[in-house]
């Protein structure tokens, strides 16, 4: 027994300081980005810019039909109960406060954490990140930064283009396909729609994006020098990362509508 809880609070004890190792990291890197340092905002600039096009714009082919099989299928099968719920409401409800942050979270998770925590992995194996300090740069500011800006930012455009794609989209599939009368829903749907229901989609995505982006770097950076831990530290980077948003889904939920 006492085996048992020493291994629980030997745990207990790593992951609170895992968690802890996370915010600090994730506040040295907002205050080199709050800051704003004038040297290197070229090369900053340029790592955002093929950071979004790598997460949002490449994103878009597997985002787009996820988004109008996701929406179509609520609205048909809420459709069918119409009469018992309130239509509009429900389907705000799904799309715009939970499926729509949670899958593309999934999107980004897949791509671009994994991505990042792999690519970060190996300029720690290969010394890339020593002949940064080495050279007088500060590797956080250089590595770190400009994906956290770009990562986060592109989450945020994919999660309103999933929300548009999946009311609009399936909307337009399920008025097409079938014969399910359809005449009033984007009229429940704007009746239905407050600005908290904007609001608390906006603050998960944005929540979301730093999440998946501090953890996935962290991971990287903590790489010893062995390249055989680059799986095992990517397959821990992708797991944390659903793990926390769905934490941070439940955590926000609770607070705005409970």
């Amino acid at each position: 027994m006492e085996r048992v809880t020493g291994y629980i609070g030997r745990k207990a004890i790593n992951s609170i300081n895992h968690i802890l190792d996370l915010f600090a990291f994730a506040y040295r890197i907002l205050v080199l980005a709050v800051l704003r340092p004038k040297s290197g905002r070229t090369l900053i600039g340029r790592v955002i810019i093929q950071q979004l096009y790598f997460t949002a714009v490449q994103a878009l082919p597997v985002i787009l039909p996820i988004a109008l099989l996701v929406g179509s299928a609520i609205i048909i099968q809420f459709a069918k109960l119409s009469g018992q719920y309130d239509f509009g409401r429900v389907s705000v409800l799904l799309i715009v406060r939970e499926v729509g942050p949670i899958v593309t979270a999934m999107i980004v998770i897949l791509r671009s954490a994994t991505a990042v925590t792999i690519e970060v992995s190996y300029m720690r194996v290969l010394h890339e990140l020593d002949a940064m300090e080495m050279s007088g740069l500060d590797p956080v500011r250089i590595v770190c930064v400009p994906r956290l800006v770009g990562i986060t930012s592109a989450l945020l455009g994919l999660f309103i283009v999933f929300d548009l794609v999946s009311i609009f989209g399936g909307y337009a599939i399920v008025w097409l396909l079938t014969y399910i009368p359809m005449a009033s829903f984007l009229f429940q749907i704007a009746k239905a729609i407050t600005l908290a229901d904007i609001a608390v989609g906006i603050i998960k995505a944005l929540l979301f994006g730093v999440t998946i982006t501090v953890t996935c770097l962290y991971r990287g950076f903590e790489m010893k020098r062995q390249i055989t831990e680059v799986p095992v530290a990517t397959s821990r980077s992708s797991i944390e990362c659903f793990l926390y948003c769905l934490i941070i889904n439940a955590f926000i939920s609770i607070i705005f509508y409970l």
